[in-house]
């Protein structure tokens, strides 16, 4: 379920001398800034995310890491609040190494979370630990490509998928996995849709440029970010200017709200915004463009009268300028990731 601005999601990261800290502690930054971050980029009021990372391990003791950093634990499995979820987030064993008796206090925590209603997760590797758990029995699952075969032969029973960057399954879904490499990053935003919204994994998403690949930074940010101005007038302006973007004529509309004279308004609005009031409409309506974009399946040239546009090809000249992307390119770029998202979010 979708938490509000008052519940506290835990999440119990498993930290093991087998570990990697860039994996352990990536999971933790993105949960930890998850609707924080997004805010402070809006010039919003500072808000708490509601994930609550936490490095647990078996007895809460500082240990190195598996690529040789120093991991402090947060609690001991004893200490560590009841968690909502639990992940594994990699472990730094070689395919088919012996791992007999090393993570049975591991293993036990798992189980004990699980049935307490807790969700299982894993990255990567970590895949290791919930298959020795046999909670995936029966279930699809997957893994680094280099483990799923030796996977496949150890634990017969449950169906491995090396192909597939993320599966959600077991008894009301309560496993997700996350494949090779980074990976994990999918997993990140999948927990935060679940658990949070869909809407801020794709926030975080644009604010970590998480999957950009060969993908120009400008498609991921956010058009509307920065505060409110300091000067009064030039604020009430931004707030009517955010309800009525795409009316016709909107800044000869903001003009005559400011009570000024068309160049002093124009000068003060460039002074207070850092741009010129028709380019801070343009700010506005591209990125609810970009929302429609994501989220809906209008036509492209629908998309565009919808925010203000009547000419689609100066929209989507405009927007390939802004975003770096045409409308079309965007469209398949995130949509797609929404749409994961969102299905992921339904259960």
């Amino acid at each position: 379920m979708p938490a509000s601005s008052s519940d506290v999601i835990t999440v119990a990261l498993l930290g093991t001398p087998a570990v990697s800290a860039a994996t352990l502690y990536g999971f933790f930054d993105i949960l930890a800034g998850t609707r924080r971050d997004w805010q402070m980029l809006h010039g919003g009021e500072a808000v708490d995310s509601p994930f609550r990372p936490r490095v647990v391990s078996r007895d809460g003791l500082p240990f190195e890491a598996g690529n040789g950093v120093r991991i402090t634990p947060d609690d001991s499995f004893a200490e560590c609040p009841r968690p909502d979820i639990v992940c594994v987030t990699d472990l730094m064993l070689p395919p088919g190494a012996a791992a007999d008796g090393m993570f049975d206090a591991e293993l036990r925590y798992l189980r004990q979370a699980w049935d307490a209603g807790a969700t299982l997760c894993s990255s990567c590797s970590g895949a290791l630990l919930l298959a020795g758990t046999g909670l995936l029995d029966g279930h699809d699952a997957t893994s680094h490509w280099a483990y799923c075969d030796l996977l496949a032969r150890d634990y017969p029973r449950t169906r491995w998928n090396a192909e597939r960057m993320l599966v959600v399954t077991g008894p009301q879904q309560r496993i997700m996995m996350a494949g090779s490499g980074a990976a994990w990053h999918l997993l990140a935003l999948a927990l935060i849709a679940r658990f949070a919204s869909p809407e801020e994994a794709m926030q975080v998403a644009r604010v970590n440029l998480l999957a950009t690949q060969d993908v120009s930074a400008l498609a991921y940010s956010s058009l509307t970010r920065g505060s409110r101005a300091e000067d009064p007038v030039v604020a009430r302006c931004q707030v009517w200017a955010a309800d009525h973007y795409g009316l016709e004529n909107p800044v000869s509309q903001l003009v005559s709200l400011s009570g000024l004279p068309e160049r002093t308004f124009k000068r003060r609005f460039t002074e207070a915004t850092g741009m010129a009031p028709l380019e801070y409409i343009h700010m506005l309506r591209l990125e609810e463009a970009k929302q429609l974009l994501e989220s809906t399946e209008l036509p492209v040239e629908a998309v565009a009268v919808e925010v203000g546009y009547q000419d689609a090809s100066f929209f989507s000249r405009l927007f390939r300028r802004k975003v770096a992307l045409t409308p079309a390119h965007y469209r398949r770029r995130f949509g797609a990731l929404n749409e994961q998202l969102r299905r992921v979010a339904a259960g």
